[in-house]
């Protein structure tokens, strides 16, 4: 499976009522695609999925399949705090069409290594899709360490992981165990360049939901080793970065919709939506100064 280059992590539209906004969901499918993104992930951390019904969960999964129509990946968020009930939701991703799933550690409980090497093993085994770990100690409490994704990465239905960490001691660590079948994609968007310049096959990204084209040219640049070019792309991000920086994500990147014609900016409680002021302030020129530097090139 080629899961590799400029993939996001799409948030949840809601309308007004608090329902799925599929009607927006689809527009920011279509921009994903017109935008040279090369996988979806739905229902990950920054689609609300824990403020997700199952109901919910199930219909906004069928709906990107179909509207994908196969034209790149659609993966599918399946991280649950427990192993069964990881396993149960992966075998429904499976059922509606998704190509893969996304698992991240189980959160709350911190579970040692062994632990997490036994809990996604059993999701490897019994959830019927191709998995990508999902390491990121900052939500989870827990971290999983390199040797340990070293021994996981003999499960051929463990692909590859996704590491939020982005200091370079665990990018090199990561960088090391990549191998034709088993893919390290960065899952920080500071530092995804540095990361696809050291190895990782592409990025997991949050701002890709505002930025699509900005994030192709920034991995394109950088897995095919330019390092100037990924200079230059990541200089022209870092304010986009750095405005999206000023909230706990999704809540940011959503404020960044309706500008977009992409949906409402509202988060489900406990989030609640960026007041306005100058964050929004800052995060709108950052996308006005981004779509200038397109449209001049």
């Amino acid at each position: 499976m080629n899961i590799r280059g400029s993939i996001c992590a799409l948030v949840t539209p809601f309308a007004a009522d608090g329902a799925l906004d599929l009607r927006s969901f689809g527009r920011l499918l279509d921009y994903q695609l017109a935008g040279g993104t090369q996988a979806l992930v739905v229902a990950g951390s920054t689609g609300e999925a824990h403020m997700l019904e199952h109901d919910e969960f199930d219909r906004l999964l069928a709906f990107a399949v179909k509207h994908v129509a196969g034209r790149v990946p659609v993966i599918a968020g399946t991280g649950e705090a427990g192993t069964a009930k990881t396993v149960a939701l992966t075998r429904r991703a499976k059922a509606l069409g998704a190509d893969a799933a996304l698992v991240v550690t189980p959160y709350y409980v911190r579970p040692t290594q062994e632990g997490l090497r036994r809990h996604y093993l059993e999701v490897a085994e019994h959830g019927g899709l191709p998995v990508l770990l999902y390491n990121v100690p900052s939500r989870t409490g827990c971290d999983l360490l390199p040797e340990t994704v070293a021994q996981l990465r003999e499960h051929p239905a463990i692909i590859g992981i996704k590491e939020a960490r982005g200091d370079r001691e665990r990018i090199s660590a990561l960088a090391e165990l990549v191998r034709a079948d088993f893919v390290y994609l960065s899952g920080d968007d500071g530092s995804a360049g540095e990361a696809m310049l050291a190895g990782a096959a592409g990025t997991i990204s949050v701002a890709a939901n505002l930025a699509p084209g900005a994030f192709r040219a920034l991995c394109d640049a950088a897995t095919g080793g330019d390092k100037a070019a990924t200079a230059r792309c990541d200089a022209s991000l870092e304010p986009l970065l750095q405005a999206l920086d000023c909230a706990p994500n999704p809540i940011a990147v959503k404020a960044g919709l309706p500008a977009l014609g992409l949906g409402l900016a509202a988060p489900r409680l406990p989030l609640v939506e960026l007041n306005d002021g100058p964050d929004r302030a800052r995060l709108h020129q950052a996308l006005s100064s981004l779509a200038s530097l397109a449209t001049a090139t």
